[in-house]
Parts: C-alpha cells; sequence; structure tokens
C-alpha cells in the first residue's frame, strides 16, 4: 500500500476527498469552525498518521495541485475586471486602505517578534502572512526566511479570515460592500476572498483586488522591516 501512495494520483485524491467531506460537513452542520479547509487539513493529516504513510508520498500529489495556485489567484482579475468602474470611482480609498491594512499586519508581527525575541529567520517567513502563498513565499525566501512556516503561517490566517469576516463585518455594522472587500482581502488573501464571494460579487472583486495590492505593498514593505 506504502508504494501505491507514493503516485501523485493519491496526494490529489486524498485532498480532494477531503475537502469535499469538509465542504459537506459545513453544509450539514453550518457551522463556522466547520471551514471545508480546516476540516481538509485534518482529514489528511488523519489518514496519513493513522496509515504511517510518509509526507513526501502525499507531497507527489501536494506539489501537483500546488501549480494550479497561482493561475487560480490570477483568474481574480476576472472578477475585478467585471468591477473596473468601481475601482475608478474608489482608486484613493482603495490604495489607502491596502497601505493601512498591510502596515498593520506586518507591523503587528514585527513587534511581536521583537517583543518575544524571535530569531531573523523566523520574523521573515511570518511577516507576510497576510498575502497571497506565491507572494509571501517568496518575499519570506529573499529575506532568509523558512518558507514552510510561512505557508502555515498563510494558510492559518487565511482560515480565521475566512471564518471570523463575516461575524465582525455585521459587529462593526460594515455597510460598504467595497470597505467590507478590502478589508477581507487585506487580512486573509485568496481563502478570505472565497467568502468575500459569498457575501457578494462587489466585496468579492474587491477582495480579489486587496490581494494583488497589498501583495505589492508586502513586498515593499519587507524591504524596510527586515
Amino acid at each position: 500500500m506504502i508504494e501505491w501512495t507514493a503516485s501523485p494520483f493519491f496526494g490529489v485524491a486524498l485532498s480532494v476527498l477531503a475537502f469535499w467531506i469538509g465542504v459537506r460537513l459545513q453544509k450539514r452542520t453550518g457551522l463556522v469552525i466547520c471551514n471545508p479547509l480546516l476540516v481538509g487539513i485534518l482529514l489528511v493529516i488523519a489518514v496519513l498518521a493513522a496509515l504511517k504513510i510518509p509526507y513526501e508520498n502525499y507531497r507527489q500529489g501536494g506539489d501537483l495541485i500546488n501549480l494550479f495556485l497561482s493561475p487560480a489567484t490570477a483568474c481574480l482579475a476576472v472578477a475585478i475586471y467585471s468591477k473596473i468602474q468601481i475601482l475608478k470611482k474608489n482608486w484613493l480609498p482603495v490604495l489607502v486602505g491596502c497601505t493601512v491594512g498591510s502596515l498593520t499586519s506586518m507591523g503587528s508581527v514585527w513587534v511581536l517578534c521583537r517583543l518575544f525575541g524571535l530569531e531573523e529567520a523566523l520574523t521573515a517567513s511570518l511577516l507576510p502572512k497576510s498575502v497571497t502563498t506565491p507572494i509571501a513565499v517568496s518575499v519570506a525566501e529573499a529575506h532568509g526566511g523558512i518558507s514552510s512556516i510561512t505557508v502555515v503561517a498563510v494558510i492559518l490566517t487565511g482560515i480565521f479570515g475566512s471564518m471570523v469576516a463575516p461575524l465582525l463585518i455585521r459587529l462593526f455594522r460594515v455597510k460598504d460592500p467595497v470597505t467590507a472587500g478590502l478589508a477581507i482581502g487585506a487580512c486573509s488573501h485568496a481563502m478570505g476572498t472565497s467568502k468575500a464571494l459569498e457575501l457578494g460579487e462587489t466585496e468579492g472583486a474587491m477582495s480579489g483586488l486587496a490581494i494583488g495590492v497589498c501583495g505589492l505593498i508586502t513586498v515593499v514593505l519587507s524591504m524596510f522591516l527586515l
């Protein structure tokens, strides 16, 4: 069985099945904690641990899925283009909001890392946690960070953001869809954007826009903070 799991199709099939179970579970229960990605991750870990399957075997399929990460992120441009008039009308709030969001995220991480005395490699790994994975990994590696830690930080940030975003929007009574979308995208990248799309087309478009703008701002800010 171990030899069979070395096939890339095993990792792909396990990932798709685990995520599908997560989607079904969330629809059945309606619980925020039953995030499909979180459930999928836990199920994959449980299967690998229970069957004693080496992580290297699963990674054969995981790397195949990762190939589609950047194109999937780029596809968000379709939603952005559909709301181009809103973007032209609100370009200044978009730029200011994304700048403040990126600065707050990176600044808080930098301060906490300094307070707890973390080494430079860990700081570089955690600093770009609020941008999409391809950009975050590139920023971390360029400054001596550990890409695996960066990926985990990005995933956890995205899951948490997608879970609490609707609650925070209701709590702070955010009515403007542009504001809601930018806030979600600036804090929780692509995973948050998937939740923003559920809230509305405008929210999803603005959240997707925030991914790109915050990614560029993060690259620039990282040169001064690291």
